[in-house]
Protein backbone atom coordinates (compact mmCIF):
# COMPACT_ATOMS: atom_id res chain seq x y z
CA UNK A 1 0.00 0.00 0.00
CA UNK A 2 1.41 3.37 -1.06
CA UNK A 3 0.35 5.98 1.48
CA UNK A 4 2.22 8.91 -0.05
CA UNK A 5 -1.10 10.18 -1.39
CA UNK A 6 -4.69 9.74 -0.28
CA UNK A 7 -6.40 6.64 -1.68
CA UNK A 8 -9.26 7.30 -4.10
CA UNK A 9 -10.84 3.87 -3.57
CA UNK A 10 -14.40 4.01 -2.29
CA UNK A 11 -15.31 2.31 0.96
CA UNK A 12 -17.95 -0.41 0.94
CA UNK A 13 -20.04 1.67 3.36
CA UNK A 14 -20.39 4.34 0.68
CA UNK A 15 -22.19 1.91 -1.60
CA UNK A 16 -25.97 1.72 -1.79
CA UNK A 17 -28.28 -1.13 -0.77
CA UNK A 18 -26.16 -2.52 2.06
CA UNK A 19 -28.37 -4.71 4.31
CA UNK A 20 -29.37 -2.98 7.55
CA UNK A 21 -28.00 -5.77 9.76
CA UNK A 22 -24.58 -5.38 8.13
CA UNK A 23 -24.64 -1.62 8.72
CA UNK A 24 -25.75 -2.17 12.32
CA UNK A 25 -22.87 -4.57 12.96
CA UNK A 26 -20.47 -2.08 11.41
CA UNK A 27 -21.72 0.73 13.67
CA UNK A 28 -21.48 -1.44 16.77
CA UNK A 29 -17.87 -2.34 16.06
CA UNK A 30 -16.95 1.26 15.24
CA UNK A 31 -18.39 2.34 18.59
CA UNK A 32 -16.21 -0.26 20.31
CA UNK A 33 -13.14 1.02 18.44
CA UNK A 34 -13.99 4.65 19.27
CA UNK A 35 -14.48 3.79 22.93
CA UNK A 36 -11.30 1.77 23.46
CA UNK A 37 -8.93 3.68 21.17
CA UNK A 38 -9.92 7.12 22.44
CA UNK A 39 -12.09 8.37 19.59
CA UNK A 40 -14.90 9.52 21.87
CA UNK A 41 -12.50 11.27 24.24
CA UNK A 42 -11.11 13.25 21.28
CA UNK A 43 -14.64 14.31 20.33
CA UNK A 44 -15.30 15.45 23.90
CA UNK A 45 -12.03 17.44 23.85
CA UNK A 46 -13.14 19.24 20.70
CA UNK A 47 -16.46 20.20 22.28
CA UNK A 48 -14.80 21.44 25.48
CA UNK A 49 -12.47 23.68 23.48
CA UNK A 50 -15.38 25.38 21.71
CA UNK A 51 -18.04 25.47 24.43
CA UNK A 52 -15.90 26.79 27.27
CA UNK A 53 -18.05 27.84 30.21
CA UNK A 54 -21.37 27.88 28.35
CA UNK A 55 -24.09 26.08 30.29
CA UNK A 56 -26.36 25.57 27.28
CA UNK A 57 -25.34 24.40 23.81
CA UNK A 58 -26.75 23.08 20.55
CA UNK A 59 -24.55 20.57 18.74
CA UNK A 60 -24.86 19.27 15.18
CA UNK A 61 -23.02 16.22 13.85
CA UNK A 62 -22.76 15.67 10.12
CA UNK A 63 -22.34 12.03 9.12
CA UNK A 64 -23.74 11.00 12.51
CA UNK A 65 -24.02 7.28 11.72
CA UNK A 66 -25.66 5.43 14.60
CA UNK A 67 -25.41 8.33 17.04
CA UNK A 68 -22.57 6.93 19.19
CA UNK A 69 -20.68 10.22 19.26
CA UNK A 70 -23.78 12.09 20.36
CA UNK A 71 -24.41 9.58 23.15
CA UNK A 72 -20.85 10.17 24.41
CA UNK A 73 -21.32 13.96 24.26
CA UNK A 74 -24.73 13.72 25.92
CA UNK A 75 -23.23 11.77 28.83
CA UNK A 76 -20.44 14.34 29.22
CA UNK A 77 -22.85 17.29 29.10
CA UNK A 78 -25.09 15.66 31.70
CA UNK A 79 -22.11 15.10 34.00
CA UNK A 80 -21.21 18.79 33.76
CA UNK A 81 -24.76 20.18 34.05
CA UNK A 82 -24.76 21.53 30.50
CA UNK A 83 -28.16 21.77 28.85
CA UNK A 84 -27.74 20.30 25.39
CA UNK A 85 -29.72 19.81 22.21
CA UNK A 86 -28.50 17.73 19.26
CA UNK A 87 -29.02 17.60 15.51
CA UNK A 88 -27.84 14.42 13.81
CA UNK A 89 -27.50 14.43 10.02
CA UNK A 90 -26.81 11.40 7.86
CA UNK A 91 -27.68 10.63 4.26
CA UNK A 92 -28.21 6.93 5.03
CA UNK A 93 -31.74 6.19 6.35
CA UNK A 94 -30.53 2.97 8.00
CA UNK A 95 -28.15 5.01 10.14
CA UNK A 96 -30.68 7.61 11.27
CA UNK A 97 -33.28 4.90 11.88
CA UNK A 98 -30.87 3.09 14.19
CA UNK A 99 -29.76 6.36 15.82
CA UNK A 100 -33.35 7.43 16.48
CA UNK A 101 -33.84 4.29 18.60
CA UNK A 102 -31.18 5.42 21.10
CA UNK A 103 -33.00 5.94 24.38
CA UNK A 104 -30.37 8.40 25.65
CA UNK A 105 -31.09 10.82 22.80
CA UNK A 106 -34.85 10.60 22.30
CA UNK A 107 -35.71 13.72 24.29
CA UNK A 108 -33.17 16.18 22.93
CA UNK A 109 -32.21 15.16 19.37
CA UNK A 110 -33.51 15.95 15.90
CA UNK A 111 -32.55 13.48 13.17
CA UNK A 112 -32.26 14.56 9.53
CA UNK A 113 -31.89 12.00 6.75
CA UNK A 114 -30.34 13.90 3.85
CA UNK A 115 -27.13 15.28 2.43
CA UNK A 116 -25.75 17.76 4.97
CA UNK A 117 -25.22 20.36 2.21
CA UNK A 118 -28.99 20.53 1.67
CA UNK A 119 -29.73 21.39 5.31
CA UNK A 120 -30.94 24.91 6.01
CA UNK A 121 -31.16 25.72 9.72
CA UNK A 122 -33.92 27.89 11.14
CA UNK A 123 -31.42 28.66 13.89
CA UNK A 124 -27.72 27.89 13.61
CA UNK A 125 -26.30 25.32 16.05
CA UNK A 126 -23.56 26.57 18.34
CA UNK A 127 -21.17 23.81 17.28
CA UNK A 128 -20.93 21.56 14.23
CA UNK A 129 -18.61 18.57 14.17
CA UNK A 130 -17.76 15.40 12.30
CA UNK A 131 -15.95 12.24 13.35
CA UNK A 132 -14.47 9.81 10.80
CA UNK A 133 -16.51 11.54 8.11
CA UNK A 134 -14.09 13.79 6.21
CA UNK A 135 -12.01 10.98 4.75
CA UNK A 136 -15.02 9.89 2.69
CA UNK A 137 -14.71 13.07 0.59
CA UNK A 138 -12.46 14.40 -2.16
CA UNK A 139 -10.29 17.40 -1.39
CA UNK A 140 -12.64 19.68 -3.35
CA UNK A 141 -15.59 18.28 -1.42
CA UNK A 142 -13.79 18.94 1.84
CA UNK A 143 -13.14 22.59 1.01
CA UNK A 144 -16.88 23.02 0.46
CA UNK A 145 -17.53 21.17 3.72
CA UNK A 146 -15.21 23.43 5.71
CA UNK A 147 -16.95 26.51 4.33
CA UNK A 148 -20.38 25.04 5.09
CA UNK A 149 -19.47 24.31 8.72
CA UNK A 150 -18.03 27.80 9.14
CA UNK A 151 -21.12 29.44 7.67
CA UNK A 152 -23.63 27.40 9.64
CA UNK A 153 -22.13 27.36 13.16
CA UNK A 154 -22.23 30.10 15.78
CA UNK A 155 -19.11 29.26 17.78
CA UNK A 156 -17.25 27.12 15.27
CA UNK A 157 -16.63 23.51 14.35
CA UNK A 158 -14.29 20.64 15.02
CA UNK A 159 -13.17 17.54 13.11
CA UNK A 160 -11.98 14.21 14.48
CA UNK A 161 -10.39 12.17 11.72
CA UNK A 162 -7.61 9.80 10.80
CA UNK A 163 -3.93 10.35 10.19
CA UNK A 164 -2.64 8.57 7.08
CA UNK A 165 0.19 6.52 8.55
CA UNK A 166 1.81 3.18 7.70
CA UNK A 167 1.83 1.93 11.29
CA UNK A 168 -1.84 2.85 11.75
CA UNK A 169 -2.72 1.14 8.46
CA UNK A 170 -1.10 -2.19 9.27
CA UNK A 171 -2.14 -2.22 12.94
CA UNK A 172 -5.83 -1.72 12.13
CA UNK A 173 -5.56 -4.25 9.30
CA UNK A 174 -4.21 -6.87 11.71
CA UNK A 175 -6.62 -6.02 14.55
CA UNK A 176 -9.72 -6.14 12.37
CA UNK A 177 -8.59 -9.38 10.73
CA UNK A 178 -8.20 -10.98 14.16
CA UNK A 179 -11.15 -9.54 16.03
CA UNK A 180 -13.77 -8.11 13.67
CA UNK A 181 -16.77 -10.11 12.47
CA UNK A 182 -17.92 -7.36 10.09
CA UNK A 183 -16.84 -7.55 6.46
CA UNK A 184 -17.46 -3.79 6.25
CA UNK A 185 -15.05 -3.06 9.10
CA UNK A 186 -12.43 -5.50 7.78
CA UNK A 187 -12.43 -3.76 4.39
CA UNK A 188 -13.15 -0.15 5.34
CA UNK A 189 -11.06 0.35 8.50
CA UNK A 190 -7.64 0.10 6.79
CA UNK A 191 -8.99 1.84 3.68
CA UNK A 192 -10.17 4.69 5.91
CA UNK A 193 -6.58 5.17 7.06
CA UNK A 194 -5.40 5.15 3.43
CA UNK A 195 -8.01 7.84 2.70
CA UNK A 196 -6.90 9.85 5.76
CA UNK A 197 -4.72 12.94 5.98
CA UNK A 198 -1.35 14.35 6.82
CA UNK A 199 -1.08 17.64 8.71
CA UNK A 200 0.27 19.60 5.76
CA UNK A 201 -2.76 18.49 3.72
CA UNK A 202 -5.13 19.94 6.33
CA UNK A 203 -3.17 23.19 6.27
CA UNK A 204 -3.50 23.31 2.49
CA UNK A 205 -7.26 22.62 2.63
CA UNK A 206 -7.83 25.44 5.11
CA UNK A 207 -5.65 27.76 3.06
CA UNK A 208 -7.66 27.01 -0.09
CA UNK A 209 -10.87 27.58 1.88
CA UNK A 210 -9.40 30.95 3.01
CA UNK A 211 -9.90 30.08 6.68
CA UNK A 212 -7.24 30.89 9.26
CA UNK A 213 -8.37 30.67 12.92
CA UNK A 214 -7.90 26.94 13.40
CA UNK A 215 -5.68 24.53 15.30
CA UNK A 216 -4.54 20.98 14.48
CA UNK A 217 -3.50 18.57 17.23
CA UNK A 218 -2.28 15.00 16.84
CA UNK A 219 -4.13 12.58 19.11
CA UNK A 220 -3.77 8.92 19.98
CA UNK A 221 -4.54 6.65 18.20
CA UNK A 222 -3.36 8.21 14.93
CA UNK A 223 -5.96 10.95 14.67
CA UNK A 224 -6.10 14.69 14.24
CA UNK A 225 -8.37 16.99 16.18
CA UNK A 226 -8.98 20.11 14.10
CA UNK A 227 -10.76 23.02 15.77
CA UNK A 228 -12.01 26.13 14.00
CA UNK A 229 -13.33 29.11 15.98
CA UNK A 230 -15.42 31.78 14.32
CA UNK A 231 -13.63 34.34 16.54
CA UNK A 232 -10.53 35.09 14.45
CA UNK A 233 -8.51 36.00 17.57
CA UNK A 234 -9.21 32.73 19.37
CA UNK A 235 -5.83 31.13 18.66
CA UNK A 236 -3.66 34.25 18.80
Amino acid sequence: MNLQHRSLNKELLDEENIPFEDIKKNMQELNFINTWLGGHSITISGLKKLVGLNNSVTICEIGCGGGDNLVALNNWCNQHQIKVGFIGIDINPSCTMFAASRQELMNNTTWLTLDYEKVVFDQKPDVIFSSLFCHHFTNDGLICQLKWMQKNSKLGFFINDLQRNYLAYYLIKILTKLFSSSYLVKNDAPLSVARGFKKNEWNRLFSEAKMHSYSIKWKWAFRYLIIYKNDRNSFI
